[in-house]
């Protein structure tokens, strides 16, 4: 295999256009951007994900790029005022050194902590792991993908021994005869993506909506099922007992190619219709008609995403749905399979390549003797110098600050303050912290309580590839170099680990100062995304998530390449499991799982069920998206969703300001009222901040195997406020 690098286009040669794609979510949509006297513009681009087309939010996108709230100089907390005061790059970077180096040396190395993003590009996750493995020697790093597929990441992988959202080009939803979606509403989040739904439908498919609200993906279905959130996994369990029942479980595909299914037939066997409906609403009749539309059709898909993920039980759910697939014979059938729909832009390859605290690059485990081996080797260090795995996510954020957790943290690419559940116990922690230093475009609200702000470019200002729900590797492009003060986030990291190098120089006698100088260590960590690529390359080689084969001019000749991709001039894999599963035998797991119920069910003082998702105009914790002009006037602000037969019996009206209390925090916002809504729960986005901010009140239960919070459904009171 040859490195297949080559260097980033040159500041001074970058062109007047570029084929890109957009900074938002895992659809990655092709988009063109122009760039003339007047600014930069976006133009639609014919890509096979979204064919042309784009939503509000990536037609609005280049308006960050010159936004007047842009960061365009480091920031640096004066302790005399507590006020951020601008700062030169090397007073920040030293602030920033001089407080690891304190922490580091009086409480040791995992006293410092990264978080990262699933924004990053796969060069800057792979960079950012490995500076946190062998720059800053911690083991306390992880992002806030974690908060976002890590469930369904985990059910693949116990079931398929493989994490792709998608094991399967987009293009097949679209020739489904039946496709089910639990949890998902992809007009709003991913609207391109409704263009597929639109085609399968015209094609003659039926479409199923499992959600426990009339979404607009929900109002496009043929068949709603409506049930009481954190009840999806019985719903599954009650479709597979009636597919048994009824002669449609597939047995010659479950004899061939899965082990397992005896446990999993005995286990569903509870799961009669009547007992699911008494449990989760959802009538017998709607059951009924969703097995026999899976199990008696040609082609089908089964899609999850974060409304039946995001839950305490979140793996055993996603593996009820995966057991359904498995038993009528879908993963690797043709136009048929279990997938999931990956939400933030390389929420994919930001955590196959080092950013998850359990992992190294190629998805490999971190405490895996071989995997250890081979990562070092392309490091360049010893196997024994890597640190062990960490902690997840939200167990890392409220570790921050306490007696034994770090007391020092990096964020790049990540808005916690607004996204973590429990959010105001995660702003606590963040303020007891010695040091807090945020990377980012923008003064986030998490950025807003930093010791040091370091601006960083954009995704229209640096080459790098994402990997998008598919799988698929894409090429970002730059149109222009960021702003003469602002640098990217690789040459951030490449900075610190050369500083890094040189303070830890100055404490060796001159014989041992060459070990670990300024400029071995900057070479280590290179700031050109294609040398980072070509290293990336190398250290997946052989991993679950093989990029070896891909280079930079495969993915502009071919649309983007599937992983995994062993070798440059060998395929790639755009279907998986035709063949076998990424098991040692060749086989796919079915694992029985039962409902258990939610971890904090309602009682007299809080009687209601919560939870959260997202609006069209509006994307994750808001930091960018709220700027932006014509999204801020589309989606204002928070609201409450209720039912008005809710509302009637609260004596509250359309529009009217109302709290909503749970035992960890509350939040006001206006109320919406919605027949769309069960009259038990109600509803929040959960981009906003401040006295709107929804994850106030969210659990912070979490999956004992995915580590991800219980996001969608906790116990609340409502009043007006």
């Amino acid at each position: 295999m040859t490195d297949g690098a080559r260097s980033a286009t040159p500041p001074g040669l970058l062109p007047r256009e570029v084929a890109t794609h957009c900074p938002y979510c895992a659809l990655q949509c092709g988009m063109t951007l122009r760039s003339d006297d007047a600014g930069v513009t976006v133009h639609p681009r014919q890509f096979p994900t979204n064919r042309g087309g784009l939503c509000q939010k990536g037609w609005t996108a280049a308006e960050l790029l010159d936004h007047p709230e842009r960061l365009t100089t480091p920031l640096v907390r004066d302790p005399a005022s507590g006020e951020l005061q601008p700062a030169s790059w090397g007073t920040a970077l030293d602030r920033v050194v001089a407080g690891i180096r304190a922490v580091q040396d009086d409480a040791g190395r995992d006293a410092v902590a990264v978080f990262g993003g699933g924004g990053l590009t796969n060069e800057k996750a792979y960079a950012l792991g490995k500076f946190a493995r062998i720059g800053l020697r911690t083991r306390n790093i992880d992002y806030n993908g974690r908060f976002c597929m890590s469930s369904a990441a985990a059910a693949g992988m116990r079931a398929f021994g493989i994490d792709r959202g998608l094991p399967f080009p987009l293009a097949d939803l679209g020739r489904a005869d039946t496709l089910l979606l639990v949890g998902a509403n992809p007009a709003e989040t991913m609207p391109p993506l409704v263009r597929w739904l639109t085609e399968q439908r015209r094609n003659g498919g039926k479409l199923i909506v499992i959600d426990p609200r009339v979404t607009a993906t929900a109002r496009q279905a043929d068949l709603h099922l409506q049930p009481l959130p954190g009840t999806d996994l019985a719903v599954a369990n009650a479709l597979l007992h009636i597919a048994l029942i009824e002669g449609w479980v597939d047995r010659a595909y479950v004899a061939d190619r899965t082990t397992g299914f005896d446990a999993v037939r005995r286990g569903v066997a509870a799961w009669w219709p009547a007992r699911a409906e008494q449990l989760s609403g959802v009538p017998v009749a709607d059951l009924e008609a969703t097995a026999r539309a899976l199990g008696t059709a040609g082609r089908v898909i089964i899609l999850t995403a974060r409304g039946a993920e995001q839950h305490a039980k979140g793996v055993d759910t996603v593996t009820a749905y995966v057991n359904l697939a498995l038993a009528l014979g879908l993963p690797g059938r043709d136009g048929s399979g279990y997938g999931c729909l990956t939400g933030q832009g390389n929420g994919q390859g930001g955590r196959e390549h080092g950013q998850k605290a359990d992992q190294l690059p190629g998805y490999r485990k971190i405490d895996d003797p071989a995997a250890r081996e081979h990562v070092a080797g392309v490091w360049g260090v010893s196997a024994d110098e890597l640190p062990g795995p960490g902690v997840p996510a939200y167990q890392l954020l409220d570790s921050l600050g306490t007696p034994g957790g770090p007391r020092a943290l990096l964020v790049f690419g990540s808005n916690p303050v607004v996204s973590a559940p429990r959010a105001a116990r995660i702003e606590g922690r963040l303020r007891d912290l010695d040091l807090l230093v945020v990377a980012d475009l923008l003064l986030s609200e998490t950025a807003a309580l930093a010791d040091v702000v370091l601006p960083t470019a954009q995704w229209a200002e640096e080459d790098g590839t994402m990997t998008n729900l598919e799988g698929r590797v894409l090429r970002r492009r730059a149109l222009r170099p960021p702003p003469p003060d602002v640098r990217t986030d690789l040459a951030i990291i490449s900075d610190l680990a050369a500083r890094l190098a040189d303070a830890e120089s100055t404490d060796t006698d001159p014989a041992e100062a060459s070990v670990r100088p300024a400029a071995v260590a900057a070479a280590r960590f290179p700031a050109d995304p294609a040398i980072v690529f070509a290293e990336l390359r190398r250290a997946s080689a052989g991993g679950t998530a093989d990029y070896a084969g891909i280079s930079w001019d495969r993915i502009d000749a071919d649309d983007g390449v599937y992983w995994p991709c062993p070798t440059e001039d060998g395929p790639d894999t755009p279907r998986l499991f035709a063949d076998r599963f990424a098991t040692p035998d060749g086989r796919a797991r079915f694992h029985p799982v039962d409902h258990r119920p939610a971890a904090e069910e309602v009682c007299a003082t809080y009687p209601l069920h919560f939870t959260t998702g997202r609006v069209l105009a509006q994307y994750q914790s808001g930091t960018q998206t709220r700027r932006v002009a014509a999204l801020r006037r589309a989606a204002p602000e928070a609201f409450v969703e209720l039912h008005p037969d809710l509302a009637a019996r609260l004596d509250i009206g359309d529009g009217d300001p109302v709290r909503v209390t749970s035992r960890r925090g509350e939040f006001s916002a206006p109320a919406r009222l919605s027949a769309g809504i069960r009259p038990d729960t109600v509803f929040a986005p959960f981009h906003y901040a401040g006295k709107g901010r929804a994850n106030s009140v969210t659990n912070d239960a979490v999956d004992p195997i995915s580590g991800m919070p219980e996001f969608k459904i906790c116990a609340v009171r409502v009043e007006k406020a």
